[in-house]
């Protein structure tokens, strides 16, 4: 909620402009309402102004504060508490679908794949905040690690922990990591669902051919971005692993079947992406990003706080205590 103070009809401040001129003509006509007595000499009389006389200015005093405070009022100055709601009409469940097979500790991108695309993904769901996002992990096998959530902490949680592991078969089995995807989408009820899906290699594992999958993908109505993600020609790559676990590196080919993502794409009604840097990356999931949109309405809601009424009462209050004052007290001297 945020509270701002304004004049509705602030063209009224013109009026004060007005005030010097009226202080002006007051001295003016007192003046001329003064009499005057003209003699030699004034050592005869003896001075003894009555208290009040000195005062006699006051009157004037209430009456312009009275009339300045009106047009103020006439201003009519106002609090204004607004409150914003924003509510979720279509939202989109999304799956991000990684390939965490040995190739993606490849170090064409920096520190390398993985971690490039760990860094560009957190970025894209923080900046959906309103959609269901997922975690799919494939490598020669596949698993669900986040089911659809509209918890981004949970999700960034579970993506800071991703990592290469020898837990999973290896290999990259990009229709069992699709099919997995479609799984978790297949029940959803959102307006539109897509499955990002990310790999560096060519299927060659999994029991699932990555067509099907993408059939499976179409029918219900699920969208795949496909990325392809590694340089054009060699990367340094794990090649070799040592007797105490530590990847031995060295060039290799970089291979990624850009038929088969192409294709997947196409037959979902999405769209194909190569990532060949990290700042490609980047775009991709920033385009990604724009042509995914939720839609979303804000209500604003404005509470109205008029201060202009006290101000009234004051110079009303001004302007009886001045006729009070006039007809009693200086009743003799104005």
């Amino acid at each position: 909620m945020t509270r701002t103070f304004e004049f509705v009809n602030p063209e009224f401040f013109w009026l004060l402009l007005l005030l010097p001129a009226v202080v002006v003509w007051y001295f003016l006509k007192y003046k001329k309402q003064t009499a005057e007595l003209k003699i030699s000499n004034i050592q005869g009389f003896k001075s003894n102004a009555n208290w009040l006389a000195k005062f006699r200015h006051l009157l004037f005093v209430l009456r312009l504060l009275a009339i300045t405070l009106i047009i103020v009022a006439m201003a009519r100055p106002r609090n204004v508490d607004e409150s914003t709601k924003i509510v979720k009409t279509k939202g989109i469940d999304i799956v991000i679908a990684i390939d965490v097979s040995a190739s993606m500790l490849a170090r064409d991108l920096k520190p390398n794949r993985l971690e490039a695309l760990k860094k560009v993904a957190a970025r894209f769901i923080n900046a959906r905040p309103n959609d269901r996002i997922g975690l799919v992990e494939y490598a020669g096998e596949s698993y669900t690690r986040t089911p659809l959530t509209s918890d981004k902490s949970i999700v960034l949680k579970s993506l800071n922990q991703v990592k290469y592991n020898t837990i999973i078969e290896g290999g990259t089995a990009i229709g069992m990591g699709l099919a997995t995807a479609v799984n978790r989408l297949k029940e959803s009820k959102a307006k539109s669902k897509i499955i990002i899906l990310l790999t560096d290699g060519v299927n060659n594992s999994g029991f699932i051919d990555p067509k099907i999958a993408s059939e499976l993908a179409s029918e219900y109505k699920i969208k795949v971005y496909t990325i392809g993600i590694g340089t054009n020609g060699n990367a340094l790559s794990p090649v070799a692993i040592r007797p105490d676990g530590s990847f031995v590196y060295d060039y290799a080919p970089v291979e990624i079947d850009v038929k088969l993502l192409k294709e997947i794409a196409k037959t979902t009604g999405g769209k194909y992406f190569r990532a060949t840097s990290n700042s490609k990356l980047a775009e991709i999931y920033d385009e990604i990003n724009k042509l995914e949109k939720t839609d979303i309405e804000e209500f604003k809601y404005k509470s109205y706080d008029e201060k202009y009424r006290p101000l009234v009462l004051l110079a009303f209050g001004l302007l009886l205590l001045e006729a009070f004052l006039r007809h009693t007290f200086f009743k003799s001297f104005v």
